[in-house]
Parts: C-alpha cells; structure tokens; sequence
C-alpha cells in the first residue's frame, strides 16, 4: 500500500477553520485581554483535536509569536493593513537564507578550521577578520538573525569586526555573545550588532559587551552610538549602562557641561538626552541643556539596583560615593581597561598618507 504524504496536507487543511485563511491579518486576542492585528502563518490540529494557529504580532519582536486557539481570532474583522512578517515575506526571506546557506557549506575539516586557527591568534584580540574566519562570521550573523528582528544579513563580513565573548570550563570554549562594529563608520557607529545568546541572558554579558564596544571608542578618540534601530532587550541594555556611566561621572564632576560629559564618556549627546529624559532630572531648557542632579532620583534609582538597600540620605563625602558606585556594579562584569590591548584599524586617509611617506 503507498502513502500518499499530500492526502495529510489535505486533511489537515480541510479540518482547519475555512474562515481562518493562512498568510492573512486578523485581530487577536492576546493574554493581555486586548486584540492585536496579527498575521497568520500556519495552521495545526494538537493532540486533543484542538485547532491552533501561529500568530505573528504586527510591528512586534518576533519573541511574541505564539501558538493561539481559533476562538481567540476574530474571524470578522479580517485586515488590510500591511503586517511586516506576512507569509510571502517570510517564505522570501527564509528562502534567501536556504540559498545562501547551500552555497556557503564546507566540510567539517574547514569548519572545524576555525577552533584550531583561534589558538594561534591573540588571545587578548579574538577578532575574526575576513581573512582568517569568512565563513564563521558569515554563520554569526546568520545565527543573530534567529533572535534579533530587525537584523539585517550581510554576506560581505569583510567591512566589519567581530568580537566575540566565550565560556571557559572543562568541556571547552562556548560562545555566549558577540558585537560587531565597523572598520570605518561614517556615521560614527560604534557597534553594528550585538546578540547575547538566550541561555546567557541577565548574566551581565551585554552589559560587559557595551562597556568593551565603549573602550575601543575611547581609543579611536570617536564620540559614537550604536546602529539603529535598537531590539527591545537591546534599548533596556544601553539604557541601563549608560545610565549608570552618565550617573557616576555626574557625581565625580556635578559641574560638567554636556560636551564634557559626552567627550569624556564617548556617550552621544543625544543618547544621553535620551536617557535623562526618561528619569525627571532635565529641568531647565532655556540656557541650553542643563542637568539637576535630584537626591530622590538617585535614590529611586538605587533602590531599584537593590531592593534590600536603602540609603537615608544622598550621600555627599567620597567614602559614601564609592559605596554608590560600588552598588552600581554589582551583579555585573567590570571590565579591567588595563588588560585591553587593541589598536584601531588604519584608516583609508591614513594608509595613502603613509604610502606616500
């Protein structure tokens, strides 16, 4: 007897909803209590005979994307809107991806290449240039792509850097995250992107990866911003540094001017509007941007570092402000700047001119 696998595919789709088409925009409910327009990309029967369907959010993370019942779809309010991650775009876009991936496979011999030319680099570095590992960041930022949204694939690896952070223990090196930056930006961009894998999420690793992408900016002497846009997880992990970088600087220097701050901190001027803008301490726009530096904001801020910590008052000797910048810290990686050794990527201008000497 021969099994006809399209008999499946047509009773499956024949006990779906007809009402409930796949690849089109409904309103959904979501657990929230509040309907949402979300497209449909496929169709299923669980195990108790139950139909669901896969929802994707429009102009949402693709983290939201669910499994819902039939009865949380409303089938009488069928969409015309544009939804980003509709069907056709999401076959689209999967098959450049199956494409590419086909033509860039290697043996195991030339990917396993990767771990044994690592060792000869230098360990202080870990840099993977184009030359030495094409098709290892090739596969990062194909992996960062599963989790970020708004990733854009770039096949050309070869105009960016990518640094990449790894756990040690007896069983070998594991990669928990990376960021890659440009060689030359012309924008000023001091990371391009950054992922920290799921697994190692709120163990401080973006925050230690935003601090690094800082430190080189400091060496380049470049006041820099991080490509936009931003994930979701990706603004809550720069507010959160550059909140308590601005913070601390601020209480070593309360009379600073804004250039000063930005100069010193390599923190744009305008992210750093941004983020005192969420926290009530700009008060006076008429003489230009000015600070005021509120004790209950800072004390808000603090107690929300640590909830069992509570201070009376703001401190104002320099033993009190190292224990602040002290609670800063905490449950985070600092980064020792004194076993940083990088030098920045010759520049165009600067490799004519010394060519020419």
């Amino acid at each position: 007897m021969v099994h006809n696998l399209t008999d499946d595919i047509d009773l499956k789709v024949s006990t779906l909803d007809p009402d409930i088409q796949i690849g089109e925009v409904y309103k959904v409910l979501r657990s929230t209590g509040q309907y949402y327009p979300a497209a449909v990309i496929e169709g299923r029967i669980d195990g108790n005979g139950n139909k669901e369907y896969y929802v994707h959010y429009c102009n949402h993370d693709r983290r939201l994307d669910e499994w819902v019942t039939s009865e949380r779809i409303d089938r009488s309010a069928k969409l015309k809107i544009p939804c980003e991650s509709s069907l056709n775009q999401l076959t689209d876009s999967a098959g450049c991806d199956v494409r590419f991936t086909r033509n860039q496979k290697r043996k195991l011999e030339e990917t396993s290449k990767v771990l044994q030319e690592s060792d000869s680099l230098d360990s202080t570095t870990q840099k993977l240039e184009l030359e030495y590992q094409e098709l290892y960041c090739q596969n990062l930022c194909l992996l960062a792509k599963l989790f970020l949204d708004h990733k854009t694939l770039y096949y050309n690896v070869s105009p960016f850097i990518f640094y990449v952070l790894c756990e040690i223990d007896n069983n070998g090196v594991h990669i928990v995250g990376y960021f890659s930056k440009e060689k030359v930006s012309a924008d000023n961009y001091n990371l391009a992107c950054i992922l920290t894998l799921p697994p190692f999420q709120r163990r401080g690793y973006g925050h230690f990866l935003i601090s690094l992408s800082y430190e080189l900016a400091k060496i380049e002497q470049i006041v820099g911003t991080p490509e936009k846009p931003l994930s979701d997880l990706g603004r809550l992990s720069y507010r959160s540094y550059w909140e308590k970088v601005i913070l601390n600087f601020l209480l070593e220097n309360p009379n600073c001017t804004m250039n000063e701050l930005s100069k010193t901190t390599c923190i744009a001027i305008d992210d750093i509007i941004w983020t005192l803008q969420y926290h009530p301490i700009i008060n006076n726009w008429q003489h230009g941007h000015q600070i005021c530096l509120h004790r209950d904001t800072i004390q808000q801020y603090l107690n929300q570092l640590n909830d069992e910590h509570s201070m009376k008052a703001f401190p104002t000797d320099g033993k009190e402000q190292r224990k602040i910048r002290k609670l800063m810290h905490k449950n985070s990686f600092v980064l020792d700047i004194n076993r940083l050794k990088w030098d920045p990527p010759i520049k165009p201008s600067q490799n004519n001119k010394e060519s020419q000497m």
